[in-house]
């Protein structure tokens, strides 16, 4: 008879863009991609963004390691948001205000800046420096600005919100000049420090929050001469903060929602 393999896994959302967190430990398997797929579909899974494998193993200059795979089995270099997820489970356990997470896209330096009485963490994590690539460029007959975060984001100054932004979106991210995808933001000047944002992300489609988007999209904007630094996201779960010195800082909450097992008996796709 198969018995189904016991995965543990924390649920957490950073600014509701929702993680799985595994350790690496509990974890005897190698095909990651289908377990991703498996436990983050929303159906038949427990239901992700993303899940992210966590190996608290120090090294030199980092204190844990962690990979991120999208709902649809695709590993990025890196996500914002997931890696304050996985800063959150570092400090609360360990008991550290000052973090280093090694990622696809290198070592992330985090500070704690708070926690909550309903234990909401923020963080601050510098995002390290966010290069514009071309600051005017056209993708899907779209005005664009093109930015490297760590990752590939395709920024797209719009006036409003009122169009099919999401099928859009699809479109730039399978766009031929991206030949390994790209996550898309499409944002809105509201005053001089504040900016709204739309995401869709390579890999998990439409998300209430990006911390690389978001981080993308303010230098963007400030490439653009649409804001100044620091910049306020505002994105359709919250406010975010970017500041850009050198290297660009975001700051953003972390909350855990739930601790169980996924019961991994066969391969579930979406």
């Amino acid at each position: 008879m198969n018995t189904p393999m016991k995965i543990p896994f924390t649920k957490l959302h950073g600014a509701k863009n929702d993680f799985l967190v595994s350790h690496a430990a509990d974890v005897p398997l190698t095909d990651f991609q289908e377990l991703a797929i498996a436990i983050c579909n929303r159906y038949t899974g427990v239901g992700a963004d993303g899940w992210i494998l966590l190996d608290g193993t120090e090294g030199p200059d980092y204190d844990a390691t962690m990979r991120v795979f999208n709902s649809d089995g695709s590993e990025p270099e890196v996500s914002g948001n997931g890696t304050r997820c996985a800063a959150l489970l570092i400090s609360r356990d360990q008991a550290l205000d000052s973090l280093r997470i090694r990622t696809g896209a290198g070592v992330k330096h985090l500070r704690l800046i708070s926690v909550s009485p309903k234990q909401e963490y923020r963080f601050e994590m510098n995002m390290g420096h966010v290069r514009v690539v071309e600051a005017h460029s056209t993708v899907e007959r779209m005005d664009a600005v093109i930015v490297d975060a760590g990752n590939p984001q395709c920024a797209i100054p719009v006036a409003d919100f009122d169009f099919d932004w999401r099928t859009a979106g699809a479109a730039i991210e399978r766009a031929n000049r991206f030949p390994n995808r790209s996550n898309v933001s499409f944002l809105r000047a509201v005053d001089r420090h504040t900016i709204e944002v739309r995401f869709w992300e390579r890999g998990a489609g439409e998300t209430n929050s990006s911390g690389t988007g978001s981080s993308g999209a303010a230098v963007a904007a400030v490439a653009r001469g649409l804001a100044e630094d620091p910049v306020t996201v505002l994105t359709p779960a919250g406010p975010l903060s970017v500041r850009i010195d050198g290297d660009t800082y975001l700051t953003g909450p972390a909350e855990c929602v739930a601790d169980g097992f996924f019961h991994y008996g066969k391969i579930i796709t979406k």
